[in-house]
């Protein structure tokens, strides 16, 4: 939809909170004003210089005690009119917790999320708990991915059931639906669940069903259990089927499917030094499946010093084989500043057979450095700023800039 509508809606549920107005309730008002100008080479070799300005707005209890507002938005613009820098609303909302006992109401565009599937919406959702361990979730509004102004044939609509039993197990049951130009385009239901076993323990699994083509489309399986030690393995599966919507043209072609075996282990060398190592399958329908392998550090700032080396080997049979690494370094020069230098490189090597018979082997290195630095200069504004260079042995080099001021207030 186009971003100035979806700002006048935000900003209609402004006086929607100050109704019924509370002269006895003290309103208060935080969040956050960024500041952004950026400069990096276009596809056309011209340098575009956007500009933006973000703003987080949080209000709470408007008009009334526990009617809060809260919105996240920005405006973008291109000074050399390069790029076509479009603004945006993520998110704009009155919310109201414990409307009557255990009824919650957030209306506006908020982003909804459930294992049957996610949508960024226009409209209200509805909350109730009930004993304090079960939840029931009803939405519906306009599906923002589809529409282009406010169309009643553009939604999306679900219902979620939730809840914790033993205090150890939580399972979820969601059904959604998003309908384009009054068709139903998808149809899905989903499940998930936790289990904690004294905190050694924590499977969790998520099931997502496509009804339309009635067919499973997604599924993750797996575990984590921390030992006495510091130590902690990780053992996952994961099952994947693109969904498009009924009205696309795309739903008509075949899709393939994806499969994913991961294993990790995570070592704490001390409370601020970790390592992991992690190994995953890749599993192709139609391609032969290929093995990754990577290993890192990571040093967490408790002094004046941050930053991690992370590695990546990843072997192809078809002959898609990739190394690199990413490493990182921070230090504290005062309290007040930071600097840090990074380098991302990696190196993919291709087989290309051209007509089935003959075979080219080629390797291309892509590289990125960047210095960034931050500088707190009061304890409400900072200042942030990185500068980079990305080349690669197929395209020429292009530098990018980003200049960041934060006030929060």
């Amino acid at each position: 939809m186009r971003v100035w509508q979806g700002f006048l809606m935000g900003v209609l549920l402004v006086p929607l909170a100050l109704w019924p107005a509370d002269p006895a309730a003290a309103a208060s008002v935080s969040g956050r004003a960024s500041t952004v100008l950026e400069w990096y080479d276009s596809a056309n070799e011209e340098t575009s210089l956007p500009v933006y300005q973000y703003l987080q707005l949080n209000a709470k209890d408007i008009g009334a005690k526990g009617y809060n507002f809260k919105a996240y938005g920005r405006l973008g613009n291109d000074l050399n009119d390069e790029e076509n820098i479009k603004s945006r609303l993520y998110y704009a909302y009155l919310e109201k917790k414990d409307l009557f006992e255990g009824f919650d109401f957030r209306l506006g565009r908020q982003f909804i999320s459930t294992t049957a599937g996610a949508s960024l919406m226009d409209g209200l959702s509805l909350n109730y708990t009930l004993l304090d361990d079960y939840q029931i979730k009803v939405f519906g509004g306009g599906d923002v991915s589809y529409y282009q102004g406010y169309n009643a044939k553009d939604v999306v609509t679900g219902v979620e059931v939730s809840g914790n039993f033993f205090d150890s197990l939580d399972l979820s049951l969601s059904y959604l639906q998003k309908w384009d130009e009054g068709l139903l385009g998808q149809e899905l239901l989903g499940f998930d669940a936790s289990y904690d076993l004294n905190g050694k323990l924590w499977l969790y699994n998520e099931l997502q069903w496509d009804i339309l083509s009635e067919r499973l489309s997604y599924a993750q399986v797996g575990g984590k259990y921390r030992f006495d030690f510091p130590l902690t393995a990780r053992l996952e599966y994961l099952y994947s089927l693109p969904v498009f919507s009924s009205t696309s043209i795309y739903s008509v072609f075949a899709v393939a499917e994806y499969e994913e075996v991961l294993a990790e282990v995570t070592y704490n060398i001390r409370r601020d030094i970790q390592l992991f190592g992690r190994y995953v399958r890749e599993i192709y329908e139609e391609y032969k499946d290929a093995d990754v392998f990577e290993a890192g550090i990571e040093k967490l700032r408790t002094g004046n010093f941050s930053g991690y080396l992370t590695g990546i080997y990843r072997i192809d049979d078809d002959g898609q084989d990739l190394k690199g690494f990413k490493v990182r370094g921070a230090y504290r020069i005062t309290k007040a500043i930071e600097a840090g230098l990074g380098l991302n490189l990696d190196v993919l090597e291709r087989e290309i057979d051209y007509f089935d018979s003959d075979t080219d082997t080629d390797d291309t290195t892509s590289r990125r450095y960047w210095a960034d630095i931050s500088w707190r200069l009061t304890d409400t504004l900072n200042l942030e700023g990185k500068i980079e260079r990305v080349d690669s042995d197929l395209w020429d080099y292009y530098n990018r800039g980003t200049l960041r001021l934060n006030l929060l207030f």
